[in-house]
């Protein structure tokens, strides 16, 4: 899975403020495309009105795909099919980047649909399989099973003859995608969920990790580090791969829920599972890091991350831990469209970095690009940096002359 390339001097700090690195690959018209898309999602208000208006313009059957193909989706999502998203894993490689490909499918409630999803997701660690530039796959499990299934799992409630069947065929469909990567020989990085129903898939996979990570890390479990509980887990995971003799994959995050996971707390009267501020929860993050690179040969580590300072910090200490920038147990990980100064400046450096790049029908992943929008603009300043690192690098090319003759040209470049 890693690369061999040759590492920068031990010790040598990264940085991430050159924008002519990080957006080498795009047009002059892609920049005010993306410029254009970033403002609007920099304003709250205005996103939460046009992801009402998306929803109910589908649910009325109004003609906006094409609207919607042509802009957010653009930016965040691979395309609608393996011809269009190969494009973009083929433009991601010529940069050292590698693909994580995600049939972002969400809101399936039938176990016919729960089975398509779960041979999809097959066929695409066959297609990892025979492409280098996809290293490993990813899983959502509410994908391939019922979120209230799950959520009656981890609470400890009976479950009727159907469910019991029903939660069967889950750990089936798990089973057989499991299977499926480890004889690719490509891991797979299994999503965190909401806190009411990570229990029962912290079980699932702490199970399969350690049937399948035997030799190498094959199965991923995700920690989200904005729970305060997290850290705690995290050294009861290593314990448990270390009295099993088997490898742990932790990919690591910040968390995606956590306005939902607030308002179910105040609502239904519990404590709220996640840290208090933002600086806790890079505390924890930053934690994770340092825990995971002291057993980083019993560890494989995925750091999932937007945050600069938590890039730079992971970077030095494998210089001091004298790790080369290629080590096999250590990947880079942020999401397509989005962090570019990051992904860009690591790949050049030499380090393993990769792209989260959904897919799927548009009418499809619109849960995911609205749940995307909406959350991007609840990270404080992360629109802002985004925005502001497309502006320097649009001043750049005007101020140095560089502006693309393709940009003058076409509408918005590359489809």
């Amino acid at each position: 899975m890693a690369r061999t390339r040759k590492s920068p001097q031990h010790g040598a700090p990264i940085s991430f403020e050159d924008t002519a690195v990080a957006f080498k690959d795009k047009s002059d018209a892609e920049l005010l495309f993306a410029h254009l898309l970033f403002w609007m999602m920099s304003k709250p208000r205005l996103v939460k009105v046009c992801s009402q208006a998306a929803k109910l313009a589908l649910a009325w059957g109004l003609p906006v795909k094409r609207l919607i193909k042509a802009t957010i989706f653009r930016q965040f999502c691979g395309g609608e099919n393996r011809a269009e998203y190969s494009v973009k894993i083929e433009r991601l490689a010529k940069a050292q980047i590698g693909t994580i490909l995600d049939y972002a499918v969400e809101g399936s409630t039938s176990e016919a649909d729960f089975d398509a999803t779960a041979n999809q997701l097959i066929t695409l660690i066959a297609e990892a399989a025979a492409n280098p530039h996809i290293p490993c796959t990813c899983l959502k499990m509410t994908a391939i099973g019922a979120q209230t299934l799950f959520e009656k799992v981890t609470i400890g409630k009976s479950l009727s003859a159907a469910e019991t069947a029903a939660w069967q065929a889950i750990q089936e469909r798990l089973e057989k995608i499991c299977r499926a990567s480890r004889n690719a020989a490509k891991p797979i990085y299994i999503d965190a969920e909401e806190s009411w129903i990570q229990g029962a898939v912290d079980d699932l996979v702490e199970s399969a990790m350690s049937r399948y990570n035997r030799e190498r890390a094959i199965v991923f479990t995700t920690l989200q580090l904005y729970r305060h509980d997290r850290i705690g887990y995290l050294r009861q995971l290593i314990a448990r791969a270390h009295q099993g003799s088997y490898r742990l994959g932790v990919k690591i995050v910040r968390g995606a829920y956590m306005e939902k996971e607030r308002e179910r707390a105040r609502h239904l009267g519990y404590p709220s599972p996640i840290n208090d501020n933002k600086s806790e929860t890079d505390h924890h993050y930053n934690q994770a890091i340092q825990i995971i690179l002291d057993q980083i040969d019993t560890v494989e580590l995925c750091a999932g991350t937007h945050n600069e300072q938590s890039c730079r910090l992971l970077t030095r200490l494998m210089a001091e831990k004298e790790l080369p920038t290629s080590h096999p147990h250590i990947y880079f990980a942020q999401l397509f469209g989005m962090s570019d100064h990051i992904s860009y400046r690591l790949g050049q450096a030499g380090y393993n970095v990769t792209k989260y790049l959904p897919f799927g029908p548009v009418e499809d992943t619109l849960p995911y690009l609205l749940r995307r929008a909406e959350e991007n603009t609840a990270i404080a300043g992360q629109m802002g940096q985004e925005l502001q690192m497309i502006i320097t690098e649009r001043k750049r090319r005007r101020t140095t002359g560089t502006v693309a003759l393709e940009g003058r040209l076409g509408l918005w470049g590359e489809n």
